[in-house]
């Protein structure tokens, strides 16, 4: 194990062709140097072949080959605890990849033998989907591709796709043959699926973790990992898809130990505490990213920028009924199979066919604010849905009664209602609503709520102070292989906040000189254009392509005139053709006019939520690159390779501020641990008409941050009387080495950087 406790953490994105065990074993005195106590690995076990992310496991109980094995790990593991620094690793027991039937041993044997298969406990079948018990497969682009299926062999083919002939049943025609199996092939455009899956995504199927037979079998490489001293912690994707995430996470503890350090990849409402009972050390940090990140949006950029979301077709006052309707329609259209499958489930139940059950869970759920209410603390969250319900949809009344009535008494109705409504919430707000609202997309962040224009000093201070308490050791974050775009991306974004009329007046003259094919999806799309834009105003051919890549993913996601299994090829291409004639028009002169004006703001910001980030209660987590500038926007733009040599050369010259800022906090971590891991959290508070502009705070009584805001807006007036008072003692600021006590002009603490991280003398 490691012998320093977990101070922070740096993500690598492993990946068989570009980033493998070995790759992070030459990285390790890098990430020495840089200030981490624990590299932390996207999941490694055996996934889909050519995997980019891993998270479509295909054997649960090896180590990725592609990867580099056991033994990659093995000596991954040993070379971080030279250096005294230790392992954590992303883990998946909520599903696994089914893609291929030939690379997931388990999914191959459940699809040869059927009920009789030893693995088919191992899977949430729907066996009475199917009049004649068979799986239903939804795998093919049309029902007529059935008439391509040839016997080949103990396998049935299909182009490049092959399932399995049960013994004995493999004589005849390939029509005769296939009849004879346990699986049903049907094409994907019905939306019917025999299985529970990942969300929408059938390629992925779910894992039944609540029985301890599959939970001991999927965890048989984690075991091992935890038995020889190999890893410190995991990480835990998506538990609220599991049947029962309080159950599977206590056998999880029990498996790893009382000092593994777990976290969970939990999206919290804003409204929503973590359940104080769940044997965990808190959230992957969503809920600290929202929080980080708002201090730094001005609310004085309201209404401007929402007067300007409103000269398009949707007011944005209609956001909040959007997202209840985007909700209803996941339920009812995306997820039809799911809700499907509940239905006879209630129906079981109760004995209650109601034609309107289906119409009352979409409704009920759209109004359940949570991805699952079923945690200890949101006891009353149900109940208030249905009560919201009822006053929405009277005509609902009954039916709702007859949902509630059957979640309350079928163990089965109530999982899989949980489960419906994380998938429901994920598919409505992450996956589209975040891709419609167009008033500040830095706010359109997972574990975001865009409704929330900002964090307010006083919010963030209690919720930090309230971590510091509860949650001493959860991981926070600024950017993850999930974030909408990076840190430095959100950063520049935020800054229209400040300036909203100029930006209102600009986009207005971009839109007239150069008219989209819709204006919701320009006043969309030119935000994240600005973010990324680079201050030379030169575009590169890799630059164009991934604005395209990211165009494309942000239209089909928000599902307004395309989307990913309708595409509207003249919709797309005329976005496509309206994005070129920005990069190439006179739009993208004024772009790199503004971007010249605003970016020392941008990095200003940056650096200040960087510091933030790092210094404040929890376990820091560096995503990978961040430690630089980075402009990276969704996955997969944010899984590109990062150039390990131009960061070792950074690190090197020390001339890169956000680098420097990083370094100093990660090794003031590591030189006072129990200031970080069991100090407490204080406010500081600043003096002054600017005094706004300025956040600060004391960890235990030796370490003092304070960072700047809103500086675009502070610039013509300056700082003028505005102080902190340092606590008594002689302070020294560990990114500039200057000496300082007592009262502190705001303009001489900044004076240099827009932070300051200052360290109490002995």
């Amino acid at each position: 194990m490691s012998s320093r406790p977990i101070l922070s953490t740096y993500r690598l994105q492993m990946r068989g062709d570009q980033f493998t065990f070995a790759d992070a074993v030459d990285l390790i005195d890098y990430l020495d140097d840089l200030g981490v106590s624990h590299v932390y690995l996207s999941p490694i076990l055996t996934a889909a072949a050519g995997s980019t992310h891993g998270y479509d496991v295909t054997d649960p109980t090896t180590v990725s080959a592609e990867l580099g094995g056991p033994e990659g790990l093995s000596r991954l593991s040993a070379a971080a605890h030279e250096r005294g620094m230790g392992v954590i690793v992303d883990i998946v027991p909520n599903h696994v990849g089914v893609d291929d039937p030939t690379q997931n041993a388990w999914w191959w044997d459940l699809l040869t033998h059927g009920r009789e298969s030893a693995y088919a406990s191992f899977f949430d079948i729907d066996w009475t989907l199917d009049p004649d018990g068979r799986i239903v497969l939804p795998v093919l682009g049309s029902d007529d591709d059935l008439a391509g299926l040839e016997v080949d062999g103990d396998v049935l083919r299909l182009g490049d796709r092959t399932w399995p002939i049960a013994p004995g049943t493999g004589t005849g025609t390939a029509a005769e043959v296939y009849d004879r199996q346990h699986y049903r092939l049907i094409g994907w455009k019905h939306n019917v699926c025999g299985y529970r899956r990942f969300f929408s995504i059938t390629s992925l199927a779910g894992l039944r973790q609540e029985d301890r037979a599959v939970f001991d079998a999927t965890h048989v490489e984690v075991k091992r990992w935890f038995d020889e001293g190999i890893v410190d912690g995991i990480r835990i994707d998506h538990p609220d898809g599991l049947s029962d995430p309080t159950l599977y996470l206590r056998w999880l503890r029990e498996l790893t130990g009382p000092d593994a350090w777990i976290v969970i990849e939990k999206i919290l409402a804003v409204t929503e505490p973590l359940d104080p009972t769940l044997p965990v050390q808190g959230t992957t940090g969503y809920d600290a990213l929202r929080e980080i990140g708002g201090l730094f949006i001005d609310p004085t950029g309201r209404d401007a920028l929402t007067e300007l979301v409103d000269t398009a077709d949707v007011a944005h006052s209609e956001m909040p009924g959007m997202a209840r309707a985007l909700k209803v329609k996941a339920v009812t259209d995306t997820l039809s199979s799911e809700l499907a499958r509940l239905t006879r489930a209630i129906v079981a139940a109760t004995g209650e066919d109601h034609p309107r059950v289906p119409a009352a869970v979409a409704e009920l759920l759209s109004h359940v604010g949570v991805y699952r209410s079923d945690y200890t603390p949101l006891s009353t969250v149900l109940s208030v849905a249905a009560a919201e319900s009822i006053g929405t949809a009277p005509e609902l009344a009954e039916a709702l009664s007859i949902v509630i009535t059957a979640a309350e008494t079928s163990p089965e109705v109530s999982t899989r209602l949980q489960q419906l409504c994380g998938a429901a919430t994920a598919k409505s707000m992450e996956d589209c609503l975040f891709y419609r609202d167009a008033r500040l997309v830095s706010l359109n962040e997972v574990g975001g709520e865009p409704e929330w224009f900002g964090v307010g000093k006083a919010e963030f201070h209690d919720r930090t102070a309230v971590r510091a308490r509860s949650w001493p050791a959860a991981m926070t974050t600024l950017t993850t292989h999930d974030t909408k775009r990076g840190e430095d991306v959100r950063a520049r974004i935020g800054v229209l906040s400040q300036v909203p009329s100029l930006w209102s007046e600009l986009v207005g003259g971009w839109l007239a000189a150069t008219p989209p094919p819709d204006t919701g999806t320009a006043l969309f799309l030119l935000q994240n254009v600005f973010g990324v834009w680079p201050i030379t105003g030169h575009v590169t051919q890799e630059l164009r392509e991934r604005l395209h890549a990211y165009t494309e993913k942000a239209i089909r996601e928000a599902a307004t005139h395309t989307t990913w299994n309708d595409p509207d090829a003249d919709f797309e291409d005329g976005v496509h053709a309206w994005l070129d004639a920005i990069l190439d028009g006179p739009v993208a002169t004024e772009l790199t006019s503004l971007v010249g004006r605003l970016d020392p703001y941008g990095r200003s910001d940056a650096l200040g939520q960087k510091l933030i980030h790092l210094t404040a209660p929890g376990v820091p987590d560096v995503y990978q690159g961040t430690e630089l500038w980075e402009d990276s926007l969704v996955d997969p733009d944010n899984r590109r390779p990062v150039d390990y040599a131009m960061h070792r050369q950074a690190l090197n010259t020390r001339d890169h501020n956000k680098l420097r800022v990083t370094t100093a906090a990660l090794h003031l971590r590591r030189e006072r641990p129990e200031v970080f891991t069991s100090a407490g959290y204080r406010p500081i508070p600043a003096a002054g008409t600017a005094r706004e502009h300025v956040v600060a705070f004391q960890r235990g009584a030796d370490v003092l941050v304070a960072a700047s805001r809103w500086t675009a807006r502070l610039a013509e007036p300056g700082w003028g009387d505005a102080t902190i008072d340092l606590p008594e003692g002689t302070w020294t600021e560990r990114l500039t080495g200057r000496s300082l006590r007592g009262r502190v002009a705001a303009a001489d603490l900044f004076a240099e950087l827009p932070v300051a991280l200052l360290e109490k003398d002995a």
